[in-house]
């Protein structure tokens, strides 16, 4: 039987980088597909890769920050802990999602994520980290990321205003760039 991974083992067997919103990262796909400037309405009127697909890993020292993408975005669950998503869509409309392994207590393994919408994650029960992935289309390019303004998202959602704060207070003094795991 093998030894158990840890977050370390993870970043460095997968060659995850520190990343602004979501922990560690990798790229693992870019579609060589891509659509010219007028294919797409706006915010899309861009070219593009048609779909991209990423690897994160995420952990107390290397959170989740609040952020949107402007695309859709699927992720999915592979190892680790629980990780609670708080979504704000634009309607004003709220949602928390726990992704992780414990379908009976009605985790989810896959969660979509529409494009345009701020959102935010925590470990749950003091949890070491998650392992997951993230698929987008079309593909994410660094225009399509906006790191959200915590204020002005609390004001608008007054209903989770206390949670987003209180994640944002529990990596305030994490630097953007992510230290490594322990």
């Amino acid at each position: 039987m093998s030894e158990a991974l840890s977050s370390e083992d993870i970043v460095d067997l997968l060659a995850l980088e520190p990343n602004a919103t979501c922990g560690f990262v990798r790229i693992t796909y870019t579609s060589k597909l891509s659509f010219g400037a007028d294919a797409l309405p706006p915010p899309f009127a861009r070219s593009g890769p048609i779909g991209s697909a990423l690897y994160f890993l995420v952990t107390p020292q290397a959170p989740v920050r609040l952020h949107r993408i402007r695309n859709d975005q699927l992720y999915h669950y592979y190892l680790g802990d629980p990780l609670e998503l708080f979504m704000l869509h634009g309607d004003g409309s709220t949602e928390r999602v726990v992704v992780g392994p414990d379908l009976r207590a009605g985790q989810s393994v896959q969660l979509l994520i529409p494009g345009d919408t701020f959102h935010t994650a925590r470990l749950l029960g003091g949890g070491r980290w998650f392992f997951g992935a993230s698929t987008e289309w079309p593909g994410v390019t660094p225009q399509d990321v906006e790191i959200g303004d915590l204020d002005q998202l609390a004001s608008k959602y007054p209903g989770v205003a206390t949670e987003i704060r209180s994640i944002a207070a529990s990596v305030k003094n994490v630097p953007i760039t992510a230290v490594r795991p322990r």
